[in-house]
């Protein structure tokens, strides 16, 4: 939730690029919105299937921040600061998977 929230108050400080801005609503808000779909799955294998989608979620919302940071219009360390949260989550949901996988 902090992250599809930090992100989305990125998004309301922006005017133009509304595609950009539009992905990164669409990615970033996703990412919760499939971990509750995904614990409500009956099957380990819907389970892992929402679990990776999430991952690439956030590794579009984490691309579409690099944009925006080269495009001047977030700065680096808030950059810094939401990719260090985004691959922290990515951590988690990798673990959950292996978890899950019988991995672990």
């Amino acid at each position: 939730m902090d992250f599809a929230e930090h992100c989305l108050n990125i998004v309301e400080g922006i005017n133009g690029h509304y595609r950009l801005c539009e992905q990164l609503e669409a990615a970033s808000a996703s990412v919760t919105q499939n971990i509750a779909e995904g614990n409500g799955r009956v099957s380990t294998k819907e389970y892992i299937h929402f679990f990776v989608y999430i991952r690439g979620s956030l590794y579009e919302s984490i691309t579409i921040l690099n944009l925006l940071e080269r495009k001047g219009i977030i700065n680096n360390e808030k950059l810094n600061e939401l990719e260090s949260l985004g691959l922290e989550i990515v951590k988690m949901l990798n673990s959950l998977i292996a978890k899950q996988r019988g991995y672990l």
